[in-house]
């Protein structure tokens, strides 16, 4: 397909006319029939989606992930998933986009990190090294472990609980189940 007038740098206000279709990678299109979207299923139907009148598709987060949080639970920010392609696989679709003039805009969501991302690792190393000398400094402040008043009474909740066992719970959710549940039982009892 011929590049098409590519106009999308111009407007700093696009987004007040842009007609954006939001979807998961993984739930769109499977091009290699294992049963999971991917980024070449996506690019055979950006003629459809541009035949809808879409000028903007707005991908959830497709990064590497342990996928206990829907993909939100980010590992690494400069790749893609494996189940859904590669970095070359997002490259090409994001030219192929590119060439209907359609815009694409990524998800990040820094506020939902993995706890196999290396920064929230480098993170944990440096407050358990208890000096912020130890390790990479420039980390230690980057999640709010021990200061309960940056989380307010979240916080009070999340500060209860050792970090070892809310890795051993295994989603905030369950966390945040149990403490209520306790304070529930506090109020009955």
């Amino acid at each position: 397909m011929a590049q098409a007038d590519t106009n999308t740098s111009v407007d700093p206000l696009w987004f007040k006319d842009a007609i954006i279709y939001e979807l998961h990678v993984k739930t769109f299109c499977d091009s290699d029939g294992d049963g999971m979207g991917d980024f070449r299923g996506l690019m055979e139907k950006l003629d459809y989606l541009q035949e809808l009148g879409v000028t903007a598709i707005w991908l959830l987060p497709f990064y590497p992930s342990p996928m206990r949080d829907d993909g939100y639970d980010i590992a690494d920010y400069f790749d893609v998933n494996p189940n859904f392609g590669t970095l070359d696989d997002f490259r090409a679709f994001l030219d192929a986009a590119h060439d209907r003039n359609l815009r694409v805009i990524t998800e990040l969501v820094i506020n939902h990190t993995s706890d196999q991302n290396p920064w929230f690792q480098k993170s944990r190393r440096a407050v358990a090294a208890a000096t912020p000398a130890a390790n990479d400094p420039s980390y230690s402040e980057e999640f709010a472990y021990k200061d309960r008043r940056r989380l307010g009474n979240l916080g009070e909740l999340l500060m209860e609980w050792a970090w070892e066992q809310l890795k051993a719970a295994g989603s905030i959710d369950r966390l945040l189940k149990y403490h209520l549940g306790k304070r529930e039982e506090k109020t009955k009892g």
